[in-house]
């Protein structure tokens, strides 16, 4: 999407903040013995107060309020009754739909005691996506949103997973561009002001970057069993730092 006029930009600010508050609320709520499915019920509850719905639900028939993946889920997963256990690693995707504009965020998060290798992959794919943001400016590559997540990922010596990307975002939940979480030297387009887009590095401690999708139709794992994480924005490009519309203050342009 490209943001061309104010109410364009107050209804992403609305979807935004819906997102923000939503994540800050289930990342409070996951706790030991939680399951999944609650988290989703407790997501469909906010939504329903700020006059939200699930863009996947109604763009693709998805089952849920919101994805949670954990562990070696990568995305899309479906929310199960299974309760969360201390060292699980969490993944909460919001996606609504707040008057026909969409916005998108992810956030990860270890269940209380986290591993050592987990408390690095987490810092690492939130540095990531900072680092990602830093370089997200109006007249640069798409390519530099890549390299930027890439460069973070190879120091720490974790593998970003080059099937699931990022991707424009507004009207609909996947727009154009792609925004590949990898340098790639053949997109040489540049960022234009006000284009919405989605940032969204998914990196493993495994080794594969390939992905497969489970029986269930929806959630994407990694294919050698690695722990994955998932950290995500949705910015407006401008040219000095984004504006990062699912921040839970957006007023933040700089």
């Amino acid at each position: 999407m490209l943001i061309q006029n104010d109410t364009d930009l107050a209804g992403m600010r609305a979807a935004g903040q819906v997102v923000a508050l939503t994540l800050q609320t289930l990342r409070a709520a996951a706790q030991p013995g939680v399951t999944p499915a609650e988290l989703n019920h407790l997501a469909g509850e906010i939504f329903a107060q700020h006059g939200a719905i699930s863009a996947p639900r109604a763009e693709y028939g998805a089952p849920v309020n919101v994805f949670i993946s954990v562990n070696e889920d990568i995305v899309h997963g479906l929310p199960t009754t299974r309760p969360l256990q201390r060292g699980d690693v969490v993944c909460i995707d919001v996606t609504p739909n707040v008057g026909g504009y969409v916005a998108d965020a992810a956030l990860s998060l270890a269940i209380e005691e986290a591993s050592p290798t987990v408390t690095r992959l987490l810092r690492c794919t939130e540095d990531a996506l900072n680092a990602a943001l830093k370089v997200a400016k109006a007249g640069q590559p798409i390519s530099a949103i890549g390299k930027a997540i890439e460069t973070v990922v190879r120091k720490e010596g974790f593998t970003v997973l080059r099937e699931l990307q990022g991707h424009g975002v507004g009207r609909a939940i996947h727009e154009e561009p792609e925004v590949p979480n990898y340098f790639d030297p053949a997109r040489r387009e540049r960022l234009e002001e006000g284009l919405v887009i989605a940032v969204e590095p998914m990196v493993s401690t495994g080794r594969d970057w390939h992905t497969q999708t489970l029986s269930d139709g929806w959630t994407i794992a990694t294919r050698d069993g690695g722990l994955a994480a998932h950290f995500e924005h949705t910015i407006m490009i401008q040219r000095g730092k984004p504006l990062v519309l699912t921040a839970l203050d957006v007023n933040n342009s700089g």
